[in-house]
């Protein structure tokens, strides 16, 4: 039964060449899933928290300064860097990811978005503690609070889409 259809005949030569060609867009169609990931529910909660994160870049995060400021160089350096980690995952890296549904990139987010929450701490910490000159900080603003909330909920959104792949 070699080499024969569900009929008893040998397929043509038009028939071999088409199962070829099926067989090829087949497995490119696999080779495509295997890079990609599905979101589901957990796509729309990740699109929120980076809203999040772009409106607590508009909030006050260091004194008088709102969270882009902070990004562009005012501040201080380890609200700064938060800045930058928070920009950087928390929302391009995070808009590729979601628009790209690649599976490394899931990864890149994962990581990113929880060196980025410790980062966040950090910044608060630095405006909670005092000075050289014994003077209490000013504190965070609420822009740097929501951030670190939203990069926290991408932390552990992302590492759920990262670990679901099977």
């Amino acid at each position: 039964m070699s080499g024969e259809d569900g009929n008893g005949q040998r397929p043509s030569e038009g028939d071999a060449a088409g199962l070829d060609e099926l067989g090829a867009d087949v497995d490119a169609a696999v080779s495509r899933a295997a890079k990609t990931v599905e979101f589901g529910r957990r796509g729309f909660g990740i699109a929120i928290a980076v809203f999040g994160v772009v409106v607590g870049l508009l909030l006050p995060w260091v004194g008088d300064h709102v969270g882009w400021q902070v990004l562009a160089g005012e501040g201080g350096a380890i609200p700064r860097l938060f800045a930058t980690t928070s920009a950087l995952f928390g929302v391009l890296a995070a808009v590729a990811a979601l628009s790209t549904r690649r599976w490394w990139l899931c990864w890149v987010c994962a990581i990113g978005s929880w060196i980025s929450a410790v980062d966040g701490f950090l910044a608060i910490w630095s405006q909670q503690s005092s000075t050289a000159s014994g003077a209490a900080g000013g504190g965070p603003g609420i822009g740097m609070v929501l951030a670190v909330a939203c990069m926290l909920v991408l932390g552990v959104q992302w590492m759920r889409v990262a670990w679901s792949r099977d």
